[in-house]
């Protein structure tokens, strides 16, 4: 009996590699379709979506507790915070959407998704849900929209964070030097260019198996007009420094949080940002070591210690 039960044991994990070798070769991105589902299913969410402004919003809802919004950068999309979302939903009502324009949510190839018009449809959003007084947290490109969208409506933000946020001022690196050239780091046409994107985000790039990393290269080619369009209006002065210019204005708690080896926001700028918070109700400046542009992955356990700690305050 015991022997049976090996064999038919073996048999199932035998079927199971070779489904996942079949996929793997053949379906990789059903591979990480299914990935997402499983890490949404561990962080308690569910995918919704909801119809606001001009735009079909798809986002993650679950946990119960104070409300945290994360808003994703450039080229990204909500899943990017599904491992730190297991951690936030044991204590918090967490939203992740997906911005305008990115993932699965809706896209008018003639509309602009620069960061003043997305602050402007996060409010429809806002408004469509029914969110209540949230602590607001915006990575990289979602750091400048959640910090025009706090100035705009700080009654409905009890705490920013800006994390590796552009629309600051900040010390020239390899990054801003390629972008005043004229070129565009985020765009790759094979796994060589997939790595190097890899390489810039993160201070220790993850290991991305080649089909795996196909399917990414992939998806930068379908959406390649979108970034290109997008970055180029990212990249005009007026949004570059759109933060900047209106430090003074906050009044809401603000937090920066930045990895101290980002290669594409340089560090500086978490003292710009230090220095500019000159009326805000609460200022506080928190940096990681180690890690690059992307510290929800990097350094997971230990940003949502420093959000929830934060959350909690408010």
């Amino acid at each position: 009996m015991l022997l049976r039960r090996l064999k038919f044991l073996g048999v199932l994990a035998g079927l199971a590699l070779i489904v996942f070798g079949g996929g793997y070769l053949f379906a990789p991105g059903l591979l990480l379709k299914a990935n997402d589902y499983r890490q949404a299913v561990e962080a308690h969410l569910n995918k919704k979506q909801v119809l606001a402004g001009d735009t079909n919003w798809v986002y993650y809802e679950g946990g119960t507790g104070p409300t945290v919004v994360l808003l994703h950068g450039f080229g990204a999309d909500k899943t990017i915070w599904l491992p730190l979302a297991a951690q936030l939903t044991q204590r918090f009502h967490v939203v992740i959407p997906d911005l305008p324009g990115w993932g699965e949510s809706s896209r008018d190839p003639a509309a602009s998704y620069d960061l003043d018009v997305q602050a402007q449809r996060l409010e429809n959003f806002v408004q469509a849900i029914h969110l209540p007084g949230m602590v607001l947290v915006g990575h990289s490109m979602g750091g400048g929209i959640a910090g025009l969208y706090t100035l705009a409506h700080p009654d409905h933000v009890a705490g920013l964070v800006l994390m590796d946020s552009i629309g600051l001022k900040s010390d020239a690196n390899a990054f801003t030097r390629e972008v005043e050239a004229g070129r565009n780091p985020f765009v790759f046409n094979d796994r060589d260019g997939f790595h190097q994107a890899l390489d810039l985000a993160f201070q220790h790039p993850p290991h991305v198996a080649g089909r795996f990393a196909d399917v990414y290269v992939q998806r930068n080619e379908q959406n390649r007009a979108f970034i290109d369009k997008t970055f180029k209006e990212l990249s005009d002065p007026s949004q570059a420094l759109a933060l900047q210019h209106r430090l003074g204005d906050f009044v809401t708690p603000v937090m920066g949080l930045w990895c101290r080896n980002d290669k594409i926001v340089d560090y500086s700028a978490l003292e710009s940002l230090r220095n500019g918070l000159t009326h805000a109700h609460s200022i506080s400046a928190t940096t990681i070591n180690d890690c690059g542009h992307m510290p929800m992955l990097e350094k997971t356990r230990e940003v949502g210690q420093i959000l929830s700690n934060f959350a909690m305050s408010r």
